[in-house]
């Protein structure tokens, strides 16, 4: 069963959501906030929003129905967001490995997802921050907003809800792991074009070529290709 449910504020929804898992059987369960105070992202990162302006959503998807890898699970959930956030804006929105999602440039959407036993039962709990009404984000030149990058302004109830039916039923029925690679590939940001990164507190030019089903990343550096794994590179864009 597929619920939605808001809280005034919070620190953090993927904190809270537990509070809402009531019974045996619940799946789908959102919490949505636009006051997050305490946000997280990837490996500890803390995430901003300023109140009032943005989306700050946990969905909690039990993990007894989820037959994939937990990598191809990430890689469809921000294969979902691209999705959705493309229909919303009319333009082409990328996925930064391993699930930013940038819009025209900008990260617009961080996700965070965790695996988290509840009440007996194993969770995906999915967090996902992003940016809507915001226009100013001070010193992070690389964010941005549905609204600095399209010029629009959505209406964050609405704009909740319908993110929230989009991704639990798509969630629903998650296609062969091949499919999913082949799509989070088509939508990978700076695939096959000179890109700067940082490697081991170096900087170096590469090429982006593919995601693969491990969850590492491959690039073609001057010395040949290599592999990746989150937080051992850093794209410099």
């Amino acid at each position: 069963m597929s619920q939605l449910f808001y809280l005034k504020e919070c620190s953090s929804t993927n904190d809270e959501i537990s509070k809402f898992l009531l019974y045996e059987n619940s799946d789908f369960i959102g919490l949505h906030t636009f006051n997050q105070t305490k946000g997280r992202g990837q490996y500890g990162n803390i995430w901003t929003q300023t109140a009032g302006k943005n989306l700050a959503y946990t969905l909690a998807v039990n993990t007894q129905n989820i037959l994939c890898s937990d990598f191809i699970f990430n890689y469809y959930t921000a294969i979902i967001v691209r999705d959705f956030l493309a229909k919303l804006a009319d333009h082409d929105v990328k996925i930064k490995w391993p699930n930013d999602i940038i819009l025209k440039g900008k990260k617009i959407v961080g996700i965070l997802i965790e695996k988290r036993k509840i009440n007996q039962n194993n969770y995906f709990i999915i967090g996902a921050g992003i940016n809507v009404l915001q226009e100013n984000f001070n010193e992070i030149s690389n964010a941005g907003s549905l609204l600095t990058q399209t010029g629009q302004k959505f209406a964050l109830e609405e704009l909740s809800l319908s993110f929230h039916e989009y991704l639990s039923g798509k969630l629903k029925n998650v296609p062969s792991d091949q499919t999913v690679l082949n799509n989070f590939n088509d939508h990978l940001f700076r695939k096959d074009e000179i890109s700067v990164f940082e490697i081991e507190k170096e900087r170096q030019n590469g090429i982006i070529r593919n995601a693969d089903i491990r969850g590492e990343l491959w690039i073609e550096l001057e010395e040949g290709m290599r592999s990746f794994y989150h937080k051992e590179v850093k794209l410099l864009y």
